[in-house]
């Protein structure tokens, strides 16, 4: 699976056995809050939104800016995930 950023639409998205996967974001300053993440149920369980969220960070962590994870699974990823802690807005 390859993840790739699409500013122009402000998501991280995969296209997996032809169906769009997506985390969405917006910016704020340096900021990116991820708003959303969405991958149809029949791909469920598969580590799709993970590989996304993890993409999100990596694009954080190259282009020095902080993420606030406004998702649900955002933020239950970034807990799961130590290593992140770094990257994360201030009270996230």
């Amino acid at each position: 699976m390859r993840v790739v950023h699409n500013p122009a639409a402000s998501r991280f998205e995969a296209e997996v056995e032809g169906r769009l996967c997506r985390a969405d974001y917006r910016m704020d300053g340096d900021t990116m809050l991820v708003v959303h993440t969405e991958v149809a149920p029949i791909l469920e369980g598969q580590g799709i939104a993970g590989e996304l969220v993890r993409e999100v960070f990596a694009h954080a962590q190259r282009e020095g800016l902080k993420v606030a994870p406004m998702c649900s699974y955002v933020r239950a990823w970034a807990r799961r995930h130590p290593e992140v802690a770094g990257l994360l807005a201030a009270g996230w």
